[in-house]
């Protein structure tokens, strides 16, 4: 009795196992239906960077990587490698952050998203500028890294966009630097070395939102040079003091440094005509004796468009710039080409090198050099003797003696006979002035030309002056000049 009972229980417990054992597998890396496993890694470490959980996020894309070499994810999980970096922050990551993205650059070169590594390259070093009065190595490099962006990925205008913006940033810091060392050496009265620093401000960075300041304070230490050449003592035959300066080479050189002076005047009004130093550009042009330009009415909308587009610091920015580490950068302009290439600089020894060529430019006739002529061929001789210091000069030559010798054969005689005398007959090709039926003579026709006449009933005409050389009146500039800002004050009178 009990053998068949413990063969049915025995059977019981075997159905039970068979069951459990046949049971389907939920593994989802093994289950067919379910998603590959390397989008499941990718997704897993992109769950983690939006938990801030960054080493698992590394952890899991190396996995995929070293995993999946040939996996369709491979890119991304490169990129998005950089971007755990990126997001976490710190001088340790981000420098660890821009090395993974441009070892993206390098591997994958023609993809999209190689321009968003190289923007975010850029971006790395604007995080890390200082203001302008401190290091400015991180900004030099901000501005390499945009404009590489700029340059090498034109065909992607959004990031591209962006890249501009930020880098006319990043100028208007390094402007605001070259300025404050201009400023520096012009309060120390070393003019050819502010000179040089601040021509290479305002060719370099047209867009700094004190141009203006630049090319006055430009204008000042040229007049700063004139003054100091002025009192110093001049030279003569019977007194030579010490840095004595002939009269014909000042007059040269206070001449030239005039122009110079008037030419950054004149460059305010021309190019900044609504900036603080318009007015005052005008009276040092009137004080020089120079002649006072007027803009151009595109000139006019150009820098208005400028100065539209910076936005003014309240005073939370002004509050914040005492403590943040940053410069700021409202003052930027939003419109308009950053410079891409740089301009070759100007060097301090050049611009004394020319001062002295304009000193001894007016004077070179007082030192010239004449060579004196041994005998007719202009060499000596074999058996000529050598000549002497105190040898009697030769006696001039004669300017007449070419009239007593032979008549040059090859030489063009005008004509004689009556018969050369006469014109010719008239030539069928030349050109001759049309006239009227008075004998007034009238202009040919042009074939191009607008011809006058009623205005089209549409409302698009074609001007027949281009706007934008029309020079723009008073009522022009006054009304498009926005409130002054504190600029730089006159730091010395001439």
């Amino acid at each position: 009795m009990s053998r068949p009972i413990s063969c049915v229980a025995l059977a019981a417990v075997l159905a039970l196992s068979s069951a459990c054992t046949n049971k389907k597998s939920t593994n989802p890396l093994a289950n067919v239906g379910s998603k590959q496993p390397d989008k499941v890694l990718f997704d897993k470490a992109m769950d983690a960077m939006k938990h801030n959980r960054f080493d698992v996020a590394r952890m899991t894309l190396q996995t995929l990587i070293n995993t999946y070499p040939d996996s369709e994810f491979i890119a991304r999980a490169k990129l998005a490698e950089g971007d755990s970096w990126y997001a976490e922050g710190g001088t340790a990551s981000l420098a660890q952050a821009e090395q993974e993205y441009r070892d993206f650059e390098t591997f994958f070169p023609n993809m999209p998203e190689a321009a968003e590594a190289q923007l975010k390259i850029a971006n790395i070093q604007y995080q890390q500028m200082e203001k302008s009065d401190r290091d400015y190595t991180h900004a030099k490099r901000a501005e390499d890294e945009y404009r590489n962006l700029i340059m090498q990925y034109p065909d992607n205008p959004k990031l591209v966009k962006e890249g501009k913006l930020r880098l006319l940033e990043v100028q208007e810091v390094l402007a605001d630097r070259e300025f404050a060392i201009g400023k520096f050496y012009f309060l120390r009265q070393s003019y050819p070395a502010s000179i040089a620093r601040l021509k290479s401000l305002v060719e370099k960075y047209p867009l700094y939102s004190h141009a203006d300041e630049a090319l006055y304070l430009l204008g000042q230490n040229y007049e700063g040079e004139i003054a100091r050449l002025r009192s110093r003592p001049a030279c003569n035959a019977q007194n030579q003091p010490v840095g004595c300066v002939g009269e014909n080479a000042k007059a040269n050189m206070i001449e030239a440094w005039n122009k110079e002076a008037a030419a950054a005047y004149s460059q305010i009004i021309t190019r900044y005509p609504l900036m603080d130093r318009g007015d005052d550009a005008k009276k040092r042009l009137a004080a020089l004796h120079q002649p006072i330009p007027r803009p151009t009415k595109a000139a006019v909308a150009q820098n208005r468009a400028e100065e539209d587009s910076r936005r003014e610091a309240n005073t939370l920015d002004r509050l914040m710039g005492v403590v943040k580490k940053g410069p700021d950068v409202a003052q930027a302009a939003r419109v308009g080409e950053p410079t891409l290439v740089d301009p070759t600089p100007v060097a301090a020894s050049g611009v004394v090198t020319a001062a002295a060529r304009a000193a001894i430019g007016g004077a070179s006739g007082e030192h010239g050099v004449s060579i004196e002529k041994v005998n007719g061929s202009g060499t000596l001789g074999p058996s000529d003797p050598a000549p002497r210091s105190d040898a009697p000069a030769p006696p001039p030559a004669d300017p007449f003696a070419r009239l007593n010798t032979a008549p040059d054969p090859n030489e063009l005689k005008p004509a004689t006979d009556a018969n050369e005398l006469k014109p010719g007959p008239p030539d069928p090709n030349e050109l001759k002035p049309s006239s009227d039926a008075q004998g007034a003579a009238v202009p040919p026709t042009q074939v191009n030309e607008i011809q006058a006449g009623p205005a089209p009933a549409s409302g698009n005409t074609v001007a027949s002056s281009d706007s934008s050389s029309t020079p723009a009146t008073d009522q022009d500039i006054s009304s498009s000049k926005k409130k002054k800002k504190t600029g730089l004050k006159k730091v010395i009178s001439f």
